[in-house]
């Protein structure tokens, strides 16, 4: 009799285990987006493969015009043409302290109608300044994306990092699944840290 009631209550126990984490798995899912919700049968995650997308315009001699143009807020155009009234030093060589006045008080009668101050120029001058020549590249953050599959199909695209800093579109390829083509568009702004990031990711 003991074994017998003993074997109900071990039964029962599993049951309500089963029915508690049925109750928690749903709260989980529901209280998430579409593309963070729980993995579904038969679905894989596979990372997308996100490089380059720091190439400049011939026209900028390397710097990201597009980057720091819509950084002040001001179409490239008006940027380009404002700093052709710009002396930068050599490359590798520390820019003089009169002419880099000389240089700012062109950029400002170019860039201040549009409203750019003199404190945003140096936010922005400062925050993308880089030596080329040494190899380094202006400050930028990496992107993060996988794309969910099923049954050989992509299911959703989640970017999990939209990354920053991007001056061209990336190159982005799926391990596995060369025959699918991924476009991406890039947001621009006058927020720093999302700047030159990944707007979106489709599949063609």
């Amino acid at each position: 009799m003991r074994s017998y009631l003993k074997r109900i209550v071990t039964l029962l126990a599993i049951s309500l285990s089963a029915v508690t984490g049925s109750l928690f798995l749903g709260t989980t899912a529901k209280g998430q987006s579409a593309d963070q919700a729980v993995m579904r049968e038969g679905e894989v995650q596979v990372p997308i493969t996100i490089s380059r997308g720091h190439d400049t315009d011939p026209r900028d001699h390397g710097r990201p015009v597009i980057l720091v143009a819509a950084a002040l807020g001001v179409p490239a155009d008006v940027f380009r043409a404002t700093f052709r009234n710009v002396s930068p030093a050599p490359s590798g060589h520390e820019p003089d302290p009169a002419q880099v006045n000389l240089n700012k008080q062109a950029l400002l009668r170019g860039l201040g109608p549009y409203g750019v101050t003199n404190d945003r120029l140096d936010t922005v001058s400062d925050y993308y300044r880089y030596n080329g020549s040494r190899g380094e590249l202006w400050r930028n953050r990496r992107a993060v994306a996988f794309a969910t599959v099923k049954d050989g199909k992509i299911v959703r695209i989640t970017i999990t990092n939209p990354g920053a800093g991007y001056s061209s579109v990336p190159i982005l390829t799926l391990p596995g699944m060369s025959t699918v083509k991924l476009k991406v568009a890039l947001l621009f702004g006058t927020d720093l840290s999302k700047n030159g990031s990944l707007k979106s990711i489709t599949a063609e």
